[in-house]
């Protein structure tokens, strides 16, 4: 029963806004892509930070995109997977709204490894290990907000996203038949490299907080984004 609610729950997702939502996706894999890579700067404050969310959403995107069109998913795990692509696609929408001229990059600016995405998407079993991967992240990077964060109404923004992409791991492990709760051995950053400062609160009952450093170094070993990162707010 508790399969069945939530599954509907995210199928209703992806049909109230997941049509329009989908259309757009591809965009950011099959714009034509530039000589020049553009390099990602992103400064320690407010504004830094958004565009960092909002990288991280894009890569998402993309990924989950591509993933629908391989055809290596189907059934109740591609219909989990479109729903996470239309959420992430209203984020990056918000995303792009709430920062209006402080946003660094575009989605055309964005450069994609397809050898990299090519060797996940070949397996499925690799597709989906990679989607969870995705989600944890997404949980660990958005909670580290708190303390990067001035601007209460920003900070309510990166909470609520911070939510879904709780729902969303929840539903991959569940799709895994792995514990809902990340525990140490799946965890990207491990307990001896955990930024004491940021975790005040550790053991299963708490996610982790990452840093953007730690984030930018679990994303290029995904080798899916050739662009280079730098600035303040990831040095």
């Amino acid at each position: 029963m508790v399969l069945f609610s939530r599954r509907a729950l995210l199928k209703w997702s992806f049909l109230s806004f997941g049509t329009v939502a989908i259309t757009q996706i591809p965009l950011a894999l099959t714009a034509p892509q530039v000589n020049q890579i553009s390099t990602l700067t992103f400064n320690a404050d407010d504004f830094g930070f958004l565009n960092f969310v909002l990288l991280f959403e894009e890569i998402e995107l993309a990924f989950y995109a591509a993933v629908v069109k391989s055809g290596k998913i189907s059934g109740q795990q591609l219909e989990y997977i479109q729903a996470f692509a239309a959420h992430e696609a209203k984020h990056v929408e918000f995303l792009r709204n709430l920062l209006g001229s402080k946003v660094i990059f575009k989605s055309r600016d964005l450069s994609f490894n397809q050898a990299g995405l090519a060797a996940i998407l070949t397996d499925r079993q690799k597709i989906l290990n990679t989607v969870c991967t995705f989600t944890d992240l997404g949980v660990h990077a958005y909670n580290g907000a708190g303390l990067s964060l001035t601007n209460p109404t920003f900070l309510l923004a990166v909470a609520s996203m911070v939510s879904v992409e709780a729902r969303h791991a929840a539903g991959i492990r569940e799709v895994l038949k792995r514990p809902a709760t990340e525990p140490d051995s799946d965890a990207a950053v491990k307990s001896a490299t955990i930024v004491n400062s940021l975790n005040p609160f550790q053991g299963r009952a708490y996610d982790e907080l990452y840093s953007p450093r730690q984030i930018v170094g679990i994303v290029k070993s995904l080798n899916i984004l050739k662009n280079p990162i730098n600035g303040k707010l990831v040095a």
